[in-house]
């Protein structure tokens, strides 16, 4: 594997240089780069990594800026101390967010993804026709929900929902305007019948609505917390597993 650093710190570069030495001892280090500049100009030649390993801020600016002069084909490591720019981080071909100071382990699980990507490509390098034809043919989803209260049954819109989030093993809706019902479905069902691109299911407890979502940021054990713009009466908390899927979605507007 062809590897390129761009990296300001020497410290750090230097430390990724040897992790992935010892973890990678096949892997080639084409060269490491300290500045947007040097990046540009190295990665217009005829140079072509397998992959990156990406600090967000450099000396001279914000890495992402790369992106806007040079064609990168390759899959992008990010590795920072800075958690505030994870989502434009995985809309620049992210396949990781790697937190300073990064360890052993965490360059590792980096490394396992990209493998996983790598095998997934070979063995789908064709198109799914049928796939591709069931997303066509995808029902927008449910469009209101049928809700009983104060002896009165009514409808709400699907779209005025923020979330949904199960308490006491039953189902409830919440609006964006902090209204509150029950429903009979079980979340799963709920799931299935509401859109898939606008509705996401982050944990087994959570549904949200991508429009309620109001920002993102790490929280231990590598999971993601999601604030929305209204409270919800717990953490809602992304596992590591489900980060990727999760950003995957977020960016599929």
């Amino acid at each position: 594997m062809n590897i390129i650093i761009i990296e300001d710190e020497f410290r750090a570069a230097k430390s990724l240089q040897n992790l992935l030495s010892d973890l990678r001892p096949e892997s080639k280090i084409l060269a490491v780069y300290d500045s947007i500049e040097a990046s540009v100009e190295g990665l217009s030649k005829e140079i072509k990594p397998d992959l990156i390993f990406m600090d967000i801020q450099l000396s001279d600016g914000l890495s992402f800026e790369i992106f806007k002069t040079v064609d990168i084909s390759c899959p992008v490591i990010f590795c920072t101390a800075f958690d505030q720019y994870m989502l434009d981080a995985f809309k620049s071909k992210g396949v990781d967010y790697v937190l300073k100071p990064f360890s052993r382990e965490d360059i590792a699980e980096a490394l396992r993804k990209v493998d996983e990507l790598k095998k997934f490509f070979r063995k789908n390098e064709l198109p799914d026709i049928e796939s591709i034809l069931q997303k066509i043919s995808q029902p927008a989803g449910k469009s209101n929900f049928l809700v009983f209260k104060n002896q009165k049954y009514t409808t709400i819109q699907t779209e005025s929902i923020a979330y949904f989030y199960i308490h006491n093993e039953i189902t409830h809706l919440v609006t964006f305007d902090k209204e509150q019902f029950q429903l009979s479905q079980p979340l799963g069902q709920v799931a299935e019948q509401v859109s898939g691109k606008q509705f996401f299911r982050i944990n087994r407890q959570y549904l949200v609505n991508f429009k309620a979502i109001k920002e993102m940021e790490h929280y231990f054990q590598r999971k993601i917390l999601v604030k929305l713009i209204i409270e919800t009466p717990e953490k809602l908390l992304i596992n590591k597993e489900k980060t990727h899927s999760f950003f995957t979605w977020l960016e599929d507007r």
